[in-house]
């Protein structure tokens, strides 16, 4: 009886441990499952960021022309945005990466002394019913809207039908280099310029 109990005690220590090596086991699949989809998940968010990059028309390199005070898009823009920003914003959506595209605003420091109308006259500008050239900016803020919501309007234009577009101004705030900028009342090129930001789905919870 004592042999066979210790068999039956070993055969029971030897089953908890095979069960136990077998629970370790499948743990380890678990986790390095989850450990590759986290990866997975990780490499689709970066390949979405890439395609986040912005696109900066500045007035410095000559693409950036806007008449003093004025968001009328001058022929030469035009032209610039139809042979070489277009070209980008499809090939950046053709990933189908883009929720929606931000088009900014930027001015310099020169004070605008106009009595502003965007009150009234915004919303139909940027829905086409009223003209970009009616508008009047009672600000470097109204000015860098007006602009983003003119090139808007001429992208609109353009046959991208499922690409959304959203206008926004960080007027006088900002320099180039993302820093906030110093109070200057000079002109200066190098701040004027429309900012194109591709903006990546969110992660669904």
């Amino acid at each position: 009886m004592s042999r066979r109990l210790v068999r039956s005690t070993d055969e029971e220590e030897l089953n908890i441990f095979q069960a136990f090596t077998d629970l370790m086991s499948n743990a380890f699949m678990i986790m390095s499952f989850l450990l590759l989809i986290s990866l997975l998940q990780s490499i689709s968010i970066a390949k979405k960021l890439e395609s986040a990059s912005p696109i900066i028309i500045d007035e410095k390199s000559g693409n950036f022309k806007f008449p003093s005070g004025s968001a009328e898009l001058t022929p030469d823009l035009q032209k610039y945005i139809q042979n070489t920003i277009l070209p980008e914003i499809i090939k950046a959506t053709a990933k189908g990466n883009i929720d929606f595209i931000q088009i900014i605003g930027h001015t310099d420091s020169q004070g605008v002394s106009n009595a502003s109308n965007l009150d009234n006259k915004l919303t139909a500008a940027a829905t086409g019913t009223e003209r970009i050239n009616n508008l009047k900016a009672g600000s470097n803020t109204d000015l860098g809207l007006m602009r983003a919501v003119a090139v808007v309007q001429f992208l609109n234009t353009k046959g991208l039908n499922k690409v959304r577009f959203r206008a926004y101004s960080a007027g006088q705030l900002y320099l180039p280099s993302g820093e906030l900028a110093k109070i200057d009342r000079d002109a200066d090129d190098t701040r004027r310029r429309i900012e194109i930001r591709f903006i990546p789905y969110g992660q669904k919870k």
